[in-house]
């Protein structure tokens, strides 16, 4: 989910055919509802896959808990590190929408081959019943090609989707109408509805059809709404605004790095007033990270007005101080990660868990997927509570308007992933002795803590991540921040496939067995609830070290100005020396 909001108004936007647009017949809720539909479509197709997939690779293709857990992972992961690359092509190159109905069209694909990845008897080994014994054959290669062939498709297509879906759509509305900005706020509150709803029927409609219909139908099922959806989009063409590409932002952090190394060996200025305008910044200039103003500085050269402008030759002060707003947010960005590692165990070691845990109410035996919708249900419910009761309260206790700053949502949602952990180690051990005493099955309802405490978490910290990326990012980098984002969700998945990993060979494969009931998975739990307590520290010592962006530059630079002028009055013969090589250089 990205709700990445557009700052720039609709003067630049043209209709399909180049021409300005006709604000009466192009954009709107028509338009936006339109691109809605695609995200809803690859909700239904990433939720539906993700939170039911583990059960497919151990029961049908035989592959080991810890294995299985990895393909999870390494799938959500590549998905949202992908986005990073749709968002540079849509930036650079192609557009949002060109991008999203390529990218769309590449996830139908991969849906598609998966259903028959998961249909046809050559790509799956022979049935086994015995898989507790360790007995079984697992998938070969060949078979499992295909099954990659087909994930990494739909990650590639996904995330194309994911990064440029809420910016087409809020390109739909012009904010410098106060109506049509009215309506876009309501169009963010919608997309969240809209995705939500995607993923509690992926996790419960089609859950339930893979597992007792055929997984063939379910991810067939999807496959047709994603084929259905890029339809849909391309009807609507005539009635979408277009914004033209402005360039990646990557480009110009590539620029300024290179340009800072180029002229690592130049001195400094004797002041900061004599880099690249310098006194035409619209961000105040700083002095951490200062090896970075040397791409800045003004050498022989780029000492032109011709060679002024050209961004190979010298960066601006704004754009110097651009890559050090980003610089500045890794930190941050480092002690999220934790926190989607313990989300992702979610979809992976809770699922294996309810699969050999009473599911049954009444005659009806819930399928072990299917328990995800307790954590999209804690979702939606603090979400609501958010803004109508827990902001309120805090507005009230900390006499600040905001109520809540990014960073404390970030920090309680922290809090409440190590709880969850706790909660999940305890459930575990209390289902082993159970399982191990009385040889009866715990009712699987007890994962739901665990289940409400991480989806808690995550109507905290996805909220405040997002929040935080995007306000302290600089204005000319929203979408490149909703990337960086999206990058903790990625680098939190691959963060799981390593230490799943790391535990299975520290401990020879005894904690996370085939078998969960002759392994110890608390452990596994305990030390992501270790791993999080100790990343819940570090990041109250860094949140507590982070000044937010000023978000107003007009006070502060009528007084740098003062502050250049007394310079340049003590240190006339110095100025004069410059001006002069300056008008000798351009003559």
């Amino acid at each position: 989910m990205v709700l990445a909001v557009s700052k720039t108004d609709n003067e630049d936007a043209v209709d399909f055919r180049g021409n300005p647009v006709d604000k009466s017949k192009t954009g709107g809720w028509l338009a936006a509802g339109l691109i809605l539909g695609t995200e809803l479509s690859e909700r239904i197709c990433v939720m539906g896959i993700s939170m039911n997939l583990v059960t497919y690779l151990v029961g049908e293709l035989n592959l080991s808990s810890s294995k299985s857990a990895n393909t999870v992972t390494n799938f959500m992961g590549a998905l949202n590190i992908l986005a990073l690359f749709g968002g540079f092509l849509a930036d650079a190159k192609l557009g949002r929408y060109l991008t999203i109905a390529i990218f769309a069209s590449i996830c139908a694909v991969g849906v598609t081959l998966l259903t028959l990845a998961t249909t046809l008897s050559s790509m799956k080994p022979p049935h086994c019943n015995n898989r507790i014994k360790q007995h079984c054959i697992e998938a070969s290669g060949s078979q499992l090609a295909m099954l990659y062939l087909a994930l990494y498709t739909i990650a590639l297509g996904g995330g194309g989707i994911k990064s440029n879906v809420s910016g087409f759509g809020s390109d739909q509305f012009d904010i410098s109408n106060p109506k049509e900005e009215k309506a876009m706020v309501y169009f963010f509150n919608r997309f969240y509805f809209c995705i939500s709803l995607g993923s509690l029927f992926a996790v419960t409609v089609l859950v339930y059809i893979q597992d007792n219909v055929g997984r063939g139908w379910g991810y067939g099922i999807s496959a047709g709404t994603m084929i259905i959806a890029v339809i849909v989009l391309i009807c609507g063409t005539a009635k979408y605004r277009f914004k033209k590409p402005q360039g990646s932002p990557l480009t110009v952090i590539w620029r300024v790095v290179f340009l800072a190394i180029k002229n690592r060996n130049h001195p400094y200025p004797a002041n900061p007033c004599f880099l690249n305008e310098y006194g035409n910044s619209k961000v105040p200039h700083t002095t951490k990270f200062r090896s970075l103003d040397k791409a800045a500085i003004l050498i022989d050269y780029a000492n032109s007005d011709q060679n002024r402008n050209n961004p190979w030759l010298v960066s601006t002060v704004t754009q110097v101080e651009e890559v050090k707003m980003v610089i500045s947010l890794i930190p941050i960005w480092s002690t999220c990660i934790l926190f989607w590692t313990v989300y992702s165990q979610m979809n992976t070691f809770t699922i294996e868990q309810a699969t050999i845990m009473n599911r049954k109410v009444a005659n009806f035996s819930i399928p072990a997927g299917s328990f995800s919708v307790f954590l999209f249900i804690s979702i939606l419910l603090f979400t609501s509570l958010n803004e109508s009761v827990i902001v309120r309260l805090a507005r009230k206790i900390t006499h600040d308007p905001k109520g809540l700053r990014s960073l404390q949502r970030v920090g309680i949602g922290l809090v409440l992933s190590v709880i969850g952990m706790v909660a999940s180690a305890i459930v575990e051990k209390k289902r082993r002795e159970t399982h191990q005493n009385e040889m009866k099955k715990l009712s699987a309802f007890w994962l739901v803590p665990q289940f409400f405490l991480v989806g808690a978490g995550e109507a905290f910290a996805y909220v405040g991540q997002l929040e935080f990326f995007i306000r302290e990012a600089p204005e000319r980098m929203k979408s490149m921040s909703t990337g960086l984002f999206l990058s903790t969700l990625a680098m939190g998945y691959f963060m799981s496939s390593v230490l799943v990993t790391l535990t299975d060979m520290a401990t020879n494969g005894s904690w996370l067995t085939n078998d969960l009931n002759k392994g110890k998975l608390e452990n596994f739990y305990w030390l992501l609830a270790i791993l999080g307590a100790i990343n819940f520290l570090v990041f109250l010592v860094l949140a507590s070290r982070h000044r937010y962006k000023v978000q107003n530059f007009n006070g502060d630079r009528n007084d740098e100005n003062k502050d250049i002028e007394n310079w340049k009055i003590s240190n006339t013969e110095m100025v004069d020396d410059v001006e002069a090589k300056k008008t000798a250089i351009e003559a």
